[in-house]
């Protein structure tokens, strides 16, 4: 038999080094760490905002003019942001969308032919249930000047009005018919000569008795439905109308002077646009029940 190997002693590991102490165990505690000083904290804090300026720097000549622009967004952006959430309450998102951007159309008109006679104006400001305005920096120099600013938002939202006209025939879509007839009608009644509608600012270059005209209009509209809206109207255009039973000193006489030519042309230009908006909204008018957002997918249809 094969004898069995010798055995080898077992050798215990050595055993393992004690944990430091901790606390007040330790015989010799740590020295506390110095505090930084206010120059390095200092130094800590700055060095970020250095960085940051530098990449300000860098980038300003994109940067100026964001920054710059960032009134005209929160002006105009966030009133058309407002009146399309009020509106689509109302009609549904794609009409508010559409009714927005036709009154944007419309102050448009007003600002370039603002800015070809060097008028500085402000950016349009959107009110619900009211439209959009725009505020001259610069008073017009004649009536002429002021009629050419005043039906510069009529011609342009017309032609937005047609657009959509176009679009209609094109596609078969009732909604764009709806947006068109409501751009004919906003502008037509911008162009009841009283106040400060467009249509009162454009018969100065005609004739600013026409503002009685415009009075009488008001106040029949007032019998038929009343609305807050034109008793506001009627409210503001107060000191117009008074002003056409006293006597004009030799600066206002200045500012009425009119050529017989450009009397004719503005003439041709307001009751042409009258009547092409009047044939607009026969053209282009649908059932306004068809735009609720729970009514049926309405068929096209147009008179």
């Amino acid at each position: 038999m094969d004898e069995a190997p010798p055995q080898l002693p077992r050798v215990a590991p050595p055993p393992l080094p004690p944990s430091p102490p901790y606390g007040p165990m330790s015989a010799a505690p740590p020295t506390p760490p110095t505090p930084p000083s206010a120059e390095s904290r200092l130094k800590k804090w700055l060095a970020p905002l250095g960085a940051l300026g530098v990449l300000l720097w860098k980038f300003k000549a994109v940067l100026v003019p964001v920054v710059k622009f960032f009134p005209v967004l929160l002006k105009t952006g966030g009133t058309m942001l407002l009146t399309i959430g009020v509106y689509t309450l109302a009609l549904g998102w794609k009409f508010a969308v559409g009714f927005v951007l036709l009154i944007l159309i419309h102050e448009c008109g007003h600002l370039i032919v603002a800015r070809r006679f060097g008028l500085r104006a402000s950016a349009p400001v959107f009110i619900p249930f009211m439209g959009a305005l725009i505020l001259l920096r610069d008073a017009p120099r004649n009536a002429w000047m002021e009629a050419w600013v005043g039906i510069g938002g009529p011609l342009l939202g017309s032609l937005g009005g047609a657009a959509c006209y176009g679009l209609f025939l094109a596609t078969d879509q009732v909604l764009f018919a709806a947006l068109a007839w409501m751009a004919f009608f906003l502008n037509l009644f911008n162009l009841a000569p009283i106040g400060f509608l467009d249509g009162g600012r454009i018969v100065t270059a005609i004739s600013p008795w026409l503002w009685l005209v415009g009075l009488a209009v008001m106040v029949g509209m007032l019998f038929v439905a009343f609305n807050f809206i034109i008793v506001l109207i009627l409210m503001l255009s107060i000191p117009r109308l008074l002003s056409l039973f006293r006597k004009r000193s030799a600066e206002e006489k200045r500012y009425f002077e009119v050529e017989p030519w450009q009397r004719l042309v503005m003439s041709g230009l307001y009751f042409g646009l009258a009547a092409a908006l009047l044939l607009g909204m026969k053209l282009a008018y649908v059932n306004p029940d068809t735009l609720r957002p729970d009514a049926a997918a309405p068929q096209a249809s147009s008179k």
